[in-house]
């Protein structure tokens, strides 16, 4: 097998549910990287023992990277080279990355992003919504700025894309109906690429209703209409 290049930190995307969904050359790195940096060992476990990757695992999340960034860096100018994985998806994208890679930067470190998974293009893609224009929203503050946050989308004419935990959902349904109006065309995935996957479309009243009866679990991609022009 070929030696992986010479970058210092590969940030490498793992499936977010279906561990079919990862490339060849994603397996490569996380095979031949001396360290891979994970969100949770535990469940970063479950993929690398599926594919027999024993390379040794330390974790990086986001209540120790600032205390951690420091002690990478210095490792990976002496030469040690890693791998970033998230519990799913890519690194950096609603998940622990930024910090890092921008230390990588400010010392000169080559990095290297693999494509891969991340949730929010097939729920885009399944809601029927314009995909040619739209924004990534993340995950709306818990409290303080969440309702601001909101309002901001009343005049955001681009589709717009959150990500929710499932305890959360029917609060932030609501909030949104409230806010944007009952008739605004949206769509919530959940559990994406499992066996349990669902993709509801409707408006925004229709899916406050849908879900008030539901027991949801899994991680949410709700994307919601820009607002008409």
């Amino acid at each position: 097998m070929a030696k992986i290049s010479t970058a210092s930190l590969y940030l490498v995307p793992t499936p977010i549910g279906n561990l079919e969904d990862i490339t060849l050359r994603a397996l490569k790195i996380l095979k031949q990287a001396d360290v891979i940096l994970a969100e949770d060992t535990r469940k970063s476990s479950i993929l690398l023992k599926h594919y027999e990757i024993s390379v040794p695992m330390q974790r990086f999340h986001s209540h120790n990277e600032h205390k951690a960034v420091s002690s990478i860096i210095r490792k990976l100018k002496n030469g040690v080279v890693m791998a970033l994985i998230s519990d799913a998806g890519t690194p950096g994208i609603s998940d622990p990355g930024f910090l890092l890679v921008r230390e990588c930067l400010k010392n000169n470190l080559k990095i290297d992003c693999l494509p891969g998974p991340v949730a929010f293009v097939p729920a885009l893609v399944k809601s029927g919504l314009p995909t040619d224009r739209f924004i990534f929203e993340g995950f709306l503050p818990h409290k303080k700025g969440r309702l601001k946050r909101i309002g901001d989308f009343l005049k955001e004419k681009r589709t717009i894309i959150l990500y929710e935990s499932p305890h959360r959902l029917q609060k932030v349904l609501t909030q949104l109906l409230e806010m944007l109006g009952p008739d605004r065309q949206a769509s919530v995935s959940r559990e994406l690429t499992k066996i349990h996957e669902e993709t509801v479309n409707g408006t925004l009243s229709e899916l406050n209703s849908y879900y008030s009866e539901k027991d949801v679990k899994g991680e949410i991609v709700i994307v919601i209409a820009g607002a008409k022009q």
